[in-house]
């Protein structure tokens, strides 16, 4: 990279807990965030399991009358980036404008659905004969940028601002498009975001009828279980997750306290199916390769992948083979999937599981892929079953991967 970026900020809204360091806490004990789904009556549906967010109040963030014009993927998005922003020390008050100028602070933003739990009650409303109960903000409301423009309002923000759509990649995609605004002199700092909350019915019917979720209803805890060789699909997750990038110099020129460096990133498409990954990987093999590539590093220099590991039985897989080609049949990496912790987070998950492996590396501590009881031998990798791992991580990457073909990867180590 030309200008050197680093991280200054966190902020997360997650099945495991309203911030950041509550959800780290939680990830690397062990916990759970995947339980029977509370927020309607989910007994007539094949799926009855989610990750949802917890004792979240919304109004901690925003005022009533916001939290009325907000639904909850732009609610966890708008608390994220609070979050962030002040552990960033990005503030301002009456007295004192930001520490740095508001024209030079961007947004980015993955998220796949929007407000698409909105949607499906306003349908409901018009097939009842109810067109004149329709929401008078049902389009603000639904429209996946409207979430980063909520933020961008409230905190007076007049940089750049991206909403990015790459299904379940959308969050590192926000981190990239995030830096290449950086890159290209257009933005000092950006406020990076990924959120979903999508744990409604048509959803579930929907990817139930894709054969892409788990079954397993009577033990939702261990449903989701990446590399096990009993695994039957993903879980729904939700919430959100914020980092700020900014130029490494004008981070230490105000003194900023500096989480990690980003040090490489890339994005590409398979070219090959709309929701099965190509057989031998060869998305994943190149955002891999290119983001060691771009980072100076070698593969041997990765201590950890957060992998993108889903619990689904292609998909896994074919990511363990995808890293073995790029790091070798023989390599000692260790690898863990958080989702059997967190759910798939959607849009959310690419920029939580990059919290993730920023904690790993300041922590030194990697967290466990939870649920292995039957190792799969398809998966014959260090996949840090069942308990976190306490060792040195300089560096780390980060895999997401997603319908259409999608495919992101990044790496963070430490600051020097």
């Amino acid at each position: 990279m030309n200008n050197k970026i680093v991280i200054t900020g966190l902020g997360a809204i997650t099945p495991l807990g309203n911030d950041a360091t509550s959800t780290w806490d939680a990830l690397i004990s062990g916990a759970c965030g995947v339980g029977r789904i509370s927020k309607f009556d989910p007994s007539d549906l094949p799926v009855q399991i989610a990750a949802e967010v917890k004792y979240f109040d919304p109004e901690m963030y925003m005022s009533k009358k916001l939290v009325r014009q907000m639904e909850p993927f732009a609610q966890y998005a708008f608390a994220a980036a609070d979050q962030a922003m002040k552990d960033a020390g990005i503030v301002r008050s009456e007295d004192e404008d930001y520490p740095i100028s508001e024209r030079r602070i961007g947004i980015t933003l993955g998220n796949v659905f929007g407000g698409l739990s909105e949607v499906e009650s306003s349908a409901e409303k018009l097939a009842a004969g109810a067109a004149g109960r329709i929401n008078p903000r049902f389009t603000t409301e639904i429209i996946g940028n409207i979430a980063a423009a909520q933020i961008a309002i409230d905190k007076g923000l007049t940089g750049p601002s991206i909403t990015v759509s790459t299904a379940c990649s959308s969050g590192i995609d926000a981190i990239t498009v995030g830096a290449m605004l950086i890159e290209t002199g257009q933005a000092d700092a950006v406020l990076c975001v990924g959120t979903e909350a999508a744990t409604c019915p048509i959803n579930i019917k929907g990817l139930s009828a894709m054969h892409a979720l788990s079954t397993n209803n009577i033990d939702p805890e261990g449903a989701s279980r990446p590399f096990d060789l009993g695994r039957d699909g993903f879980v729904m997750g939700e919430g959100a997750g914020a980092i700020v990038l900014e130029k490494k110099d004008t981070a230490e020129g105000r003194n900023a306290h500096i989480y990690a460096e980003l040090l490489g990133y890339s994005n590409g498409t398979d070219g090959y199916h709309v929701t099965s990954p190509h057989p031998d990987g060869i998305g994943a093999i190149a955002v891999m390769q290119n983001a060691i590539d771009m980072s100076g590093l070698d593969p041997a220099d990765i201590d950890y992948i957060n992998a993108h590991g889903t619990s689904t039985p292609k998909g896994d897989s074919i990511e363990v083979k995808a890293i073995k080609t790029v790091f070798g049949d023989d390599t000692r990496v260790a690898v863990s999937s958080t989702k059997g912790s967190t759910g798939h987070m959607m849009g959310a998950g690419g920029i939580v599981e990059t919290i993730f492996c920023i904690k790993a590396v300041t922590d030194g501590v990697i967290p466990p892929t939870i649920n292995q009881k039957t190792p799969d031998p398809e998966c014959d990798i260090d996949t840090v079953p069942n308990e976190a791992r306490r060792t040195e991580v300089r560096y780390a990457m980060s895999n997401a991967f997603g319908f259409g073909g999608q495919n992101g990867s990044l790496i963070v180590g430490e600051y020097k």
